[in-house]
């Protein structure tokens, strides 16, 4: 027998080929395939008589098979089917292209539903490829004609027809055994359709407005299980053991002055909030938001000097290999007047700055960075990934702080933050500290990241200027380059941002941009894949220049030997060593003072998106970026925050040569919004929850994703499951919730 939680392999029918295919589509369980929800439906409604079809209308009819034959059209190398299908009214032709199999599927006198578009030819009306149904009683029920057809996100080898067929099948099997998780007050107070009606009618609904209500309720219903998943962390956070750091009141003052700069009012609110988590008893779980420049890293240090003070270790980790470098030097000259020891521990590179040696950094082993750590004579110990492994041991971690949290999977996270036991024998689970210059729109920060406490450094230092921001076609570029010579030779410098390191030949060359937005695809039906894929050669042949993403090698030996031969032009990409790529953006930081006596030692940095995060390089004051329509919105402002860090004007150039509106208007939106707040609900409203930082671990469904814009639904979803949990806070009365929550809990890879 067939349950909910049977594995697909225990389906017959699905073979090891089906298997793979179907995980691809994250289709492992029963219950997995009913929740793979269709992401459109065709309208095969109209079932008329052949005596009532019109030409260019999307019809069904009901008829009987009078002859059905092949004919291979040499010119094209192509199969034609040809078929006459009468009903009691008259008889119409039916055209199939490259499906010569349909001569064995159908014999003459065969009854049948055909669902398609009527079109004039030169020899007549015609069905034009229509998708087929056989039709043995009138009990049996309807899944690919004379209905609302669902279409289903398809992958090689798994298409629609076959997906609506394997679904039918599971809900006839599972007919009156199919349970409901969610509480009934909730399903009677909300009036949603019974668990088993909403299945039928989300798959083959009677109307869209049954479709409607069914996507409703599942939508409810997954951001309900999300609400409660993280209303239950939390809770289950508050009930660990952390140190308790009081706030040196002093130490921080003492820190304040001695900064070149004046912290905003936003830094200061944002401080003091973190502080007083460290106070507590309990672990802090905090991020950090703020906009590209807005001094993160600054009231973070001021975290870490207070924990460091008190004693306690601190584990800062970045993503990246400069990035953690660059927070090694940055919180080395921000705490030098406090004689703390500060550790760097990368994949490739192991320094130690030593309050005993003149505040100096130094090269030592790995080894004896190990040592230290364990033996509590790192204060704080900043790191990549590398911090995670196995042999590195803290003696004392009271502080964890990672930087662009979104980077790092939630098991590296969970690794870092494990706990350790005290002298006393007690365990305690060391005080987190997120940090992220992506915004998070309101509804995510209701759901994805409710467990967090949220600190928002909403304002920019005094003194920023606003990055100019244009939209640059092809005709334009030599302009731009002329520009950019001009600033450097005011002894500014540029960065060049490409999608790629090197040019691929062998990719595909139609980009999803000319697919989706520029050139759309006919709506082919499902078996007419050879139409479909003929459409988009034909598209790439003439549009090939658009779809072919710059090169980092290929754009750096352009610009350096050809557009800026005078100047000094460097290369950085992620396949580089260490040591070069460190090499690199020392390089790049080493600017004079002076047009007349400008000593930069590189001019233009063409790189990858390897700079995204964090790089800082006041003069620095253009930001180009090939193909910007490749990257998102918040990705893009990330990069424009790359300059503009000083009291020079600055500029971001976004080169696109896509012809689709929607790209620029995507990219208009950049130029609109001059902060990464207002950026973030706008690409939420434009891309959906699943572009943004950490939600696409979170496996939900693109209709439960989208879902996630609507504010009035997510904070109904927040009530229902405080209520819920005020009422039965270990979900006794619920084992299904509970069940359910233990698979989410397995889907997001907590444990």
């Amino acid at each position: 027998m067939i349950y909910l939680n049977t594995s697909i392999e225990r389906i017959s029918g699905i073979g090891p080929i089906l298997q793979k295919r179907l995980k691809n589509l994250g289709i492992k369980t029963v219950n997995d395939f009913l929740y793979y929800f269709p992401a459109r439906y065709e309208d095969f409604s109209n079932l008329i008589p052949v005596s009532e079809i019109k030409i260019n209308e999307v019809c069904t009819i009901q008829g009987k098979i009078l002859d059905i034959k092949n004919i291979k059209t040499w010119k094209r190398k192509m199969f034609l089917t040809n078929a006459i299908i009468e009903d009691k009214t008259g008889a119409i032709k039916a055209v199939w292209f490259n499906q010569p199999f349909l001569t064995k599927t159908f014999k003459t006198g065969d009854t049948a539903f055909f669902s398609g578009k009527v079109v004039s030819g030169k020899n007549g009306i015609y069905l034009s490829n229509p998708i087929y149904e056989k039709y043995y009683n009138d009990s049996d029920i309807l899944i690919h004609t004379g209905r609302l057809v669902p279409v289903y996100p398809e992958t090689k080898g798994i298409y629609s027809r076959w997906i609506r067929a394997m679904v039918k099948f599971l809900l006839t099997q599972l007919k009156g055994r199919i349970p409901e998780a969610v509480p009934e007050k909730i399903i009677k107070e909300n009036n949603f359709l019974p668990i088993e009606e909403a299945l039928w009618q989300i798959h083959f609904p009677e109307s869209l407005e049954k479709a409607k209500m069914s996507k409703i309720k599942f939508s409810f219903e997954e951001i309900f299980f999300i609400q409660l998943f993280v209303l239950r962390e939390r809770a289950k956070l508050a009930q660990e053991k952390a140190i308790e750091t009081p706030i040196n009141i002093d130490l921080i003052k003492r820190f304040v002055d001695f900064l070149p700069f004046k912290l905003t009012d936003a830094q200061k609110k944002c401080a003091w909030q973190i502080l007083k988590d460290l106070e507590k008893p309990r672990p802090m779980n905090r991020l950090l938001e703020g906009d590209v420049g807005s001094g993160k890293t600054v009231v973070a240090a001021i975290a870490a000097l207070n924990m460091a003070k008190a004693k306690h270790q601190v584990a800062f980790m970045a993503p990246t290999e400069i990035l953690a470098k660059q927070h090694f030097n940055e919180v080395a000259k921000l705490v030098v007047n406090f004689n703390l020891n500060i550790g760097l521990l990368t994949g490739k590179s192991d320094k130690f700055y030593s309050k005993k040696l003149k505040n100096s950094a130094i090269e030592i082993s790995r080894k004896k960075i190990l040592e230290k750590s364990l033996n509590c004579e790192i204060d704080i110990l900043i790191g990549t990934h590398a911090l995670i492994q196995d042999k590195v041991k803290f003696g004392n971690l009271g502080l964890v702080v990672l930087d662009e949290q979104h980077r790092f999977g939630v098991k590296q996270r969970a690794k870092l933050c494990k706990g350790a036991y005290n002298k006393t024998g007690q365990k305690t689970i060391p005080h987190l500290l997120s940090m992220t210059a992506t915004p998070i729109p309101r509804t995510l920060a209701l759901t994805i990241y409710g467990d967090l406490d949220l600190s928002i450094i909403d304002q920019l230092p005094k003194g920023r200027k606003k990055i100019i921001t244009k939209v640059i076609s092809h005709l334009e570029r030599k302009k731009a380059y002329d520009f950019i010579k001009k600033e450097v030779k005011k002894g500014r410098q540029a960065f060049v941002i490409c999608p790629r390191i090197e040019a691929n030949n062998n990719s595909q060359q139609f980009g999803p941009e000319l697919t989706a937005e520029g050139f759309p695809i006919p709506n082919f039906q499902s078996n007419s894949k050879l139409q479909a894929q003929n459409y988009k050669q034909n598209i790439n042949e003439i549009f090939n220049p658009w779809s072919e993403a710059k090169a980092v090698k290929e754009e750096y030996k352009k610009l350096s030997e050809q557009i800026f031969p005078d100047l000094k032009v460097g290369m950085l990409h992620g396949k580089m060593a260490g040591k070069e790529k460190e090499r690199i953006m020392k390089d790049f930081s080493t600017y004079g003072r002076s047009p007349e006596g400008r000593k930069n030692k590189i001019d233009i940095l063409v790189s990858t998106s390897v700079i995204e995060v964090g790089v800082d390089i006041p003069n620095a004051t253009v930001m180009m970026i090939e193909g910007a329509d490749r990257f998102g919105l918040a990705q893009l402002h990330q990069f424009r925050g790359r300059v503009g860090r000083s009291k020079y004007q600055s500029y971001c150039f976004l080169f696109t040569d896509s012809p689709s509106k929607n790209t620029r208007s995507r990219l208009r939106a950049l130029i609109d919004c001059e902060n990464g707040f207002a950026l973030a609900e706008k690409d939420l409203e434009i891309r959906g929850p699943g572009d943004f930082i950490g939600v696409k671990q979170w496996g939900l469904p693109d209709m439960m994703m989208n879902s996630l814009k609507d504010l009035g639904l997510v904070q109904k979803t927040k009530e229902a499951a405080k209520e819920t949990l005020i009422s039965d806070p270990q979900l006794k009365k619920y084992p299904l919730l509970q069940a359910r929550l233990r698979s989410f809990r397995e889907k997001i890879h907590l444990e």
